[in-house]
């Protein structure tokens, strides 16, 4: 398949001047993932951008000259377009014109593997379409120019909008049952497992971090949004003790509204978490800026109150001793490397033993079985046996809901 050749536009405003080089390079890095050829960027600064046009007249023009010296297919541009704004550019430069928003949707819809996931990305493309419609009933009702010729093309904009609401609708009631769904399995994986989510900025090594812990063959690419869907593995730590792991999709700056809304329930995979592990790029020269977006994000989804381990991946591209961190607790791993799984999974005990309840149990000769439970089901750290009393004193942590200390609270009630 031909890539599109693309050309981005972005306006450096009084608001936006602070994030505007990382914003434009993360579009190229959109545009790339898309399948798209960026072939010029037009950058222009103004106090604030052009009502009409985002750009001016002026640089509407050259706008249009580059489309056609560059044959362009494409025009995306770094900001949201009103359906106006959007019309008036299209008409001027004769080619397609789309934003951030229409990108990064086009993006999560080629990543959706999962139904949810599907129903998701048509939810937010659909709610993004339907005030776009005004355009395409306006170039309808145009096309007899008179009496007569108005109603068909007026007729056939009502009937998109109500069949795109009537989807809408229907989507949304499908989401309520995977959602539903989803809450069932996420209470009986909680009954058995301690929860642990992978979250963090896009392309920052989630998806690489969960195959290291667990084998997972996840898709990894140096790419923006590789994963789409959550994906849920067990990982078994050195002493035996069984948690989930879960990798959820990566936030990015100025996410938009309508896959915020859509995606709730693919992110609400990590807010039952008993553990989050913030995963940063700490080679990125935005690093700071990715850090704040992300905890951003987490409170306006109500993530903040989970207990958050962060790890700083990618350590193979920086000076480790010139690394300073700005999120505590932390862990500097590469991946990439042999030891990140050792270190990682120490990292992740220390947290375990600070977010678990301690507990001391003594177990007779011939209760192996519950030994193994034990060893399975907690964060098992000492085991002694005691010959004056022919029993073993096991230590260690688990969460106060575990089945197997309960079992034992129970009988020892009996």
């Amino acid at each position: 398949m031909e890539q599109e050749k693309v050309i981005l536009v972005g306006v450096e405003t009084e608001e936006t001047w602070k994030n505007f080089g990382e914003s434009m390079q993360e579009l190229k890095g959109l545009t790339k993932t898309a399948k798209g050829e960026v072939c010029f960027s037009l950058i222009q600064k103004r106090p604030q951008v052009d009502r009409q046009t985002i750009i001016g007249k002026g640089k509407l023009t050259e706008l249009k000259n580059l489309v056609e010296s560059y044959e362009a297919d494409l025009v995306i541009f770094n900001h949201e377009l009103t359906p106006r704004q959007s019309q008036t550019i299209a008409d001027f430069v004769a080619v397609p014109v789309i934003d951030r928003v229409q990108l990064i949707l086009d993006i999560f819809a080629l990543r959706a593997r999962s139904k949810a996931g599907k129903l998701q990305v048509e939810l937010a493309q659909l709610e993004y379409l339907l005030p776009r419609l005004v355009g395409q009933g306006k170039y309808l009702s145009r096309l007899g120019g008179g009496i007569g010729t108005r109603g068909p093309g007026e007729t056939k904009l009502e009937t998109d909008r109500r069949h795109i609401r009537n989807k809408i609708t229907a989507i949304k009631r499908e989401l309520k049952d995977v959602a539903a769904h989803r809450e069932r399995t996420r209470q009986r994986r909680k009954n058995n497992r301690f929860q642990i989510g992978l979250i963090g900025y896009t392309n920052a090594g989630k998806s690489t971090i969960m195959n290291v812990l667990t084998e997972a063959k996840t898709y990894e690419q140096d790419e923006l949004f590789a994963t789409l869907d959550p994906l849920t593995k067990r990982w078994k730590l050195p002493e035996g003790f069984e948690v989930t792991l879960t990798d959820t999709v990566g936030f990015i700056q100025d996410l938009p509204t309508q896959l915020i809304d859509a995606f709730h329930s693919t992110l609400e995979e990590s807010r039952d978490m008993d553990l989050l592990l913030h995963v940063v790029d700490a080679s990125s020269p935005d690093r700071t800026q990715q850090e704040q977006t992300v905890l951003e994000l987490m409170k306006e989804l109500d993530f903040d109150k989970t207990p958050i381990l962060t790890v700083y991946n990618k350590a193979d591209k920086i000076d480790k001793a010139q690394f300073v961190p700005t999120l505590f607790p932390n862990v500097l791993i590469s991946a990439k490397s042999s030891r990140s799984k050792a270190e990682l999974t120490a990292a992740v005990r220390l947290q375990l033993m600070e977010n678990l309840e301690p507990y001391n149990v003594y177990l007779k000769q011939n209760e192996g079985k519950l030994l193994a439970q034990l060893k399975s089901e907690t964060l098992l750290v000492h085991e002694e046996f005691l010959p004056e009393s022919e029993k073993y004193l096991v230590k260690g942590f688990a969460l106060p809901e575990a089945s197997v200390i309960r079992r034992m609270e129970d009988e020892l009630d009996r």
